[in-house]
């Protein structure tokens, strides 16, 4: 994302903010800034990590409740593997991704002929779907490169 690209989205969350009634701290910025800067889909441990120095007191809590926060208003994605950790991604628009079995890294895909992949019927399980995106495991080049 560049930085034109981050500075509009931290004004829309700001935008978002004043109009739900919700303080703009600088927890809440600064971990939605550190989103959408990162191109590698981090966890709430990695935020946590990137971001103690920088905002003091800072708690693995907080981080977690305003990541949750950050996926309510729909200005980030929480990614939903199975068997990994969940991750975040600060683009919001459709895209699918690439995860590797061994060291869980998630790449994005943007083929938009993945976005034409026909939905299921779930009438009958009154479930309604209103996103998807396509999920491809294998084998990253760096790990294939250690084996």
């Amino acid at each position: 994302m560049t930085r034109n690209e981050i500075r509009t989205r931290l004004r829309h969350f700001e935008a978002l903010c004043r109009e739900q009634g919700l303080p703009l701290t600088v927890q809440r910025r600064d971990i939605l800034q550190t989103v959408l800067e990162r191109n590698d889909h981090p966890t709430a441990d990695q935020l946590y990590e990137s971001l103690q120095d920088r905002i003091p007191g800072l708690s693995r809590t907080t981080v977690y409740r305003v990541l949750s926060m950050l996926v309510e208003m729909a200005v980030i994605r929480r990614l939903h593997h199975p068997g990994t950790t969940a991750r975040f991604d600060g683009k919001i628009h459709r895209h699918h991704h690439l995860i590797c079995r061994r060291c869980d890294k998630v790449i994005d895909v943007h083929d938009t002929t993945l976005d034409e992949v026909p939905q299921p019927d779930v009438r009958t399980e009154g479930f309604e779907i209103d996103d998807f995106s396509v999920h491809f495991t294998g084998i990253c080049a760096e790990c294939r490169n250690k084996a």
